[in-house]
C-alpha cells in the first residue's frame, strides 16, 4: 500500500490519479475533506482507505507501506496561525520522517519555492546546511517548509539514519486540474478563466518597478502533470535521494499565461492593468525561476511542458468542459 497525505488536494489528487492509471488501487489518502467540495478531486478514483489526520498515528502502527508521499500541508501563503502551521507543516512532517526511518519506507515530501523568499539568494537547490541557512522565507508557510528542509539536511549532514529514499521537492508555480478548491491560492488562470471565456477584461497588476512592463512580472509556471511525472519517476528510482527544485527552469510572464489561454480559446485578448495594492508592493516577487540542473543530473529526463502547450491542455481538457475535474 502507498500513503498519500494531502491526497484530496490539488497536487495530491493528481498523484492519486496517476497511481490509479498505473494500475495501483492500493492507495490510502490522509486528508481533510471539509465542506468546500474537495471530495470531487477524488470522485473518479479508487482508494484502499481514507484516513483523517487525527487518526494517522494509530493507523500507521504495525503497518508496512511501499512509500509515503507527503503532500499534506497548510499551503496558504497568507496563513497567520503560527501554532497550527508549525504543527501541521513541521511537526507532522517530522513524525512521518521518523516513522519512515524506523520502518525503512521511502519518503517523498513537498517543500516549496516559498523557501527562497524574495529570491535575493537565487534559486539554486543546494541541499547543504550552510546554503539553506542563507534563505529567508517571506511568509509563515515558506518558513515552516524551510524548517523541515533544514531538519532533514541536518540529519543527512551528520550521517544520521534516514529513510532508504528521501526526496524533498521545491515546487514552483504549479497549475492544473483539481486546484478549484484553493480559492485565492488558485492559479490566476483558473481564477480568471470564466472572465476569459466570457470576453470580460482580465485584470493583471501594473508594474511598480523600473524596467519591468505591466504584466511582465515572471514566474516559473509548471503544469501539474510535469510535477506528478517527477514524483512517479522518483518512486521508480529508489536510488535517488535529495532536495530538488521542481520547475521548468524558464520564467514566463503573467501576461504570457493569460494570452496563452485566449489563444487556446481562439478569442481576442482583453487585459486590463490595475495598480498593485499598497500593502503587498514591498514584498511582491517580480521574478522566480528554478534551477533544475540537480534533478537532471540525478537522472530525470522527462522534460517539461512548454507554457503554451500546458495552457492549451488545461483549457481544452478541463477548464473549458462541463466537468473540470481529473
Amino acid at each position: 500500500m502507498l500513503l498519500v497525505t494531502g491526497g484530496a488536494g490539488f497536487i495530491g489528487s493528481n498523484v492519486v490519479a496517476a497511481l490509479n492509471d498505473a494500475g495501483r488501487a492500493d492507495v490510502a489518502v490522509c486528508d481533510v475533506l471539509g465542506h468546500d467540495g474537495k471530495w470531487r478531486n477524488l470522485a473518479k478514483r479508487q482508494l484502499a482507505d481514507f484516513v483523517p489526520p487525527a487518526e494517522l498515528a494509530d493507523w500507521l502502527k504495525g503497518r508496512r507501506l511501499d512509500a509515503v508521499i507527503h503532500l499534506g500541508a497548510i499551503s496558504e501563503t497568507t496563513a497567520t496561525d503560527g501554532d497550527l502551521v508549525i504543527e501541521t507543516n513541521f511537526r507532522l512532517s517530522m513524525r512521518l520522517l521518523d516513522w519512515c526511518t524506523a520502518n525503512s519506507t521511502p519518503f517523498i515530501y513537498a517543500s516549496s519555492a516559498a523557501t527562497y523568499g524574495d529570491g535575493a539568494q537565487g534559486f539554486a537547490d543546494d541541499p547543504s546546511l550552510p546554503a539553506l541557512k542563507t534563505l529567508r522565507p517571506m511568509n509563515l508557510y515558506g518558513w515552516s517548509k524551510h524548517l523541515f528542509d533544514m531538519a532533514v539536511a541536518e540529519r543527512a549532514a551528520n550521517g544520521e539514519r534516514l529513510p532508504p529514499q528521501w526526496a524533498g521537492l521545491k515546487f514552483f508555480n504549479v497549475f492544473g486540474p483539481n486546484e478549484y478548491h484553493k480559492g485565492t491560492m488558485m492559479s490566476v488562470l483558473a481564477r480568471r478563466f470564466d472572465d476569459i471565456k466570457a470576453g470580460s477584461a482580465v485584470q493583471l497588476f501594473k508594474s511598480h518597478r523600473d524596467g519591468i512592463a505591466d504584466g511582465d512580472q515572471r514566474r516559473d509556471f509548471i503544469y501539474v502533470d510535469d510535477v506528478v511525472r517527477v514524483m512517479m519517476w522518483l518512486m521508480a528510482t529508489p536510488s535517488v535521494s535529495g532536495l530538488f527544485n521542481v520547475g521548468t527552469g524558464t520564467a514566463r510572464s503573467f501576461k504570457d499565461l493569460i494570452l496563452s489561454a485566449y489563444a487556446a480559446l481562439g478569442t481576442p485578448a482583453n487585459i486590463q492593468y490595475v495598480d498593485m495594492p499598497e500593502q503587498i508592493r514591498g514584498s511582491y516577487q517580480y521574478f522566480t525561476q528554478s534551477e533544475v540542473d540537480r534533478l537532471q543530473r540525478a537522472g530525470y529526463n522527462g522534460g517539461f511542458t512548454p507554457l503554451e502547450e500546458a495552457v492549451s491542455a488545461y483549457v481544452g481538457d478541463f477548464l473549458n468542459r462541463p466537468d473540470r475535474f481529473r
